[in-house]
């Protein structure tokens, strides 16, 4: 089984859930929450560009998940990852700088640097074992502001970022990274090999539609021909923070032939 199949075979369930019910996590003992620690380089002195730093968090995440230290059944990041990806797939932003950012570095993980912006995704765990170079981290903080990309490539994925929904560069991250994932996930069950993207750094561009366009690439009620049809596969958040439950953040698509 690939380390992400857990991801592909849930996608269309979680989609079809009640907005309520995508938030219960009755069954889940808190001393056995997991969650991947994405921490974004954001010095005072020159923040990176929100964009960036969403295209590096989008990046990072579905790097640790795809290194062969987590994809191989013997690498030493797999059992960490497997239990995580068997869950919630929740995900903890903060931000860091200088010495701090300096430290994180040398905790297990991957990171992805665009346009300046740097994101270092680490290997998810336990958030009770959370380390003190992470917990020590501020994770209010982290906005960004708006700026104004370039159109996408045509040869790299898009995420689409929900224009209706207001989130924090943090939320963003997690939201962006959760894409990736599941793009990941997805497009492996359909067979496809992802060396091409990997090669790439996991490279894909993030954008903010007009409220039309979301409306045109949301899948609806029909998420499994939404990927077969469209290349479309949408994040569902669960609620914890800023967002309501069931809220739809981003709409990842597959790149667009020429």
């Amino acid at each position: 089984m690939r380390i992400l199949d857990p991801l592909a075979g849930r996608y269309a369930a979680w989609l079809r859930l009640p907005a309520e019910a995508t938030a219960d996590v009755s069954a889940e003992d808190p001393a056995l929450v997991r969650a991947m620690p994405m921490i974004m380089r954001i010095e005072r002195a020159e923040p990176p560009p929100r964009t960036a730093m969403l295209e590096a968090a989008a990046a990072a995440a579905v790097a640790v998940c795809l290194d062969p230290r987590a994809a191989e059944p013997d690498g030493e990041w797999h059992d960490a990852v497997a239990e995580w990806v068997r869950a919630h797939i929740r995900k903890v932003a903060r931000r860091a700088r200088g010495a701090h950012w300096a430290a994180v570095e040398e905790l297990p993980g991957v990171t992805v640097t665009v346009g300046g912006a740097s994101v270092r995704a680490l290997v998810p765990g336990r958030v009770v074992d959370t380390p003190k170079e992470v917990s020590r981290l501020q994770i209010a903080g982290s906005d960004l502001p708006a700026d104004e990309p370039d159109p996408p490539e045509s040869d790299v994925p898009v995420l689409w970022v929900n224009p209706k929904v207001e989130m924090t560069a943090g939320k963003a991250a997690a939201q962006v990274g959760h894409a990736t994932m599941l793009l990941a996930a997805l497009w492996q069950a359909d067979g496809a090999d992802l060396a091409d993207w990997a090669a790439a750094d996991y490279r894909c561009a993030v954008r903010t539609p007009s409220p039309q366009r979301w409306a045109e690439l949301h899948p609806g009620e029909e998420p499994g021909r939404a990927w077969r049809e469209r290349g479309v596969v949408a994040v569902r958040d669960a609620g914890f923070t800023e967002v309501a439950p069931g809220t739809v953040t981003v709409v990842a698509q597959l790149p667009r032939p020429d």
